[in-house]
């Protein structure tokens, strides 16, 4: 059965290492997300660096084991080094697109999309895309980068999409059931 992949990436206005409290309130309510997030039904697993400190979001070098070697997008154009990122970006598997919208919507996570441009620049790209992988597959890092450009490039198609404009492991539209216009519009604004 195909498993759905999901890469976000986001601009921050600071870097990481930033020691002022809007940079420090993203860095704590971080971990209780993710501890949250991986007890939701339907996820299955996140990419995690070998070495879990702050220090692997701080170094493009850090180990990811069979999730690849660390990408981003070519229009990330801040800083590459630990004194200067200031990105925040996941890649993770879920079994399907109900599970993940209602994980990304619910909870913390809700609770930090709602402070998202306390945190975040608005960079006119997608911050978010989808595809579906085989069974078995672990997406990359950079499979998620190539994706994310593909989408902000030519739009939502089967090879890389959002929750507004999904499609099934076959190819074809599809709609999340019980999800109206409104709530996949913000959805493609937020994820």
């Amino acid at each position: 059965m195909p498993h759905l992949a999901l890469y976000t990436f986001g601009v921050l206005k600071s870097p990481l290492t930033d020691p002022a409290r809007l940079t420090r309130e993203f860095h704590e309510s971080g971990e209780a997300v993710y501890r949250e997030i991986g007890r939701h039904p339907g996820y299955l697993a996140r990419a995690e660096a070998a070495d879990r400190s702050l220090g692997a979001w701080t170094d493009f070098d850090s180990d990811w084991g069979e999730w690849g070697e660390f990408a981003v997008p070519a229009w990330y154009g801040k800083g590459r080094t630990v004194e200067t990122i200031a990105l925040a970006t996941t890649l993770s598997l879920w079994t399907g697109l109900r599970p993940a919208f209602d994980a990304i919507h619910t909870g913390l996570h809700r609770a930090a999309l709602n402070r998202r441009y306390d945190w975040f620049e608005r960079t006119g790209h997608p911050g978010y895309v989808f595809w579906w992988v085989s069974d078995g597959v672990i997406p990359t890092w950079q499979d998620g980068v190539s994706r994310l450009e593909h989408l902000h490039d030519h739009g939502s198609a089967p090879h890389a999409f959002t929750f507004r404009h999904s499609f099934a492991p076959d190819g074809t539209p599809t709609r999340i059931k019980g999800i109206g216009p409104r709530a996949t519009r913000f959805a493609d604004e937020e994820a």
